[in-house]
């Protein structure tokens, strides 16, 4: 299986950056992991709801930009379905059962994401109705994602 893990903006926090690693170092043994992170655009604190549409469109266009035609887009979003650790595993390894071995996770940046990148998404998902920094749920994800094959190969691992 393929994974890909897009986001916006440079990961700049040491300590995000290291869990980040464990956990790909971990996923290695399971999947091929591929990270790819876009600039964000750089936008004054206060911005019009306009200003803020075209923010996100500039960073949805980056992400896009590195989606390939033939993946299964899962695009993370706090209006997206919440799942289980043992239901996104399940789904994880049905889409691969069917022929979706290439799964992107896209991750917005401060803003959201574009309108353009939830129309390419296949599927939305939420991991809490909270909103979280972008940076930490980039390492939330990669923990999940290392959780959701355990459980695929009956791999004890804590609830």
């Amino acid at each position: 299986m393929n994974i890909t893990i897009l986001s916006v903006g440079k990961l700049k926090e040491k300590y995000i950056k290291q869990g980040i690693d464990e956990y790909k170092k971990r996923l290695s043994a399971y999947a091929k992991i591929q990270e790819i992170e876009v600039p964000d655009e750089k936008a004054p604190e206060h911005l019009s709801t306009e200003d803020m549409r075209l923010v996100k469109k500039k960073e949805g266009e980056r992400l896009l930009a590195k989606i390939s035609a033939d993946s299964y887009v899962i695009a993370l979003a706090i209006e997206g379905n919440m799942k289980t650790s043992e239901q996104l595993a399940k789904n994880i390894e049905q889409l691969g059962t069917y022929g979706k071995s290439k799964i992107a996770f896209v991750i917005g940046g401060s803003l959201g994401l574009s309108n353009d990148v939830y129309a390419r998404a296949d599927e939305l998902l939420s991991f809490s109705k909270m909103t979280f920094p972008h940076q930490l749920m980039k390492l939330v994800l990669f923990e999940q994602l290392y959780r959701s094959f355990r459980i695929m190969r009956g791999e004890p691992y804590h609830k």
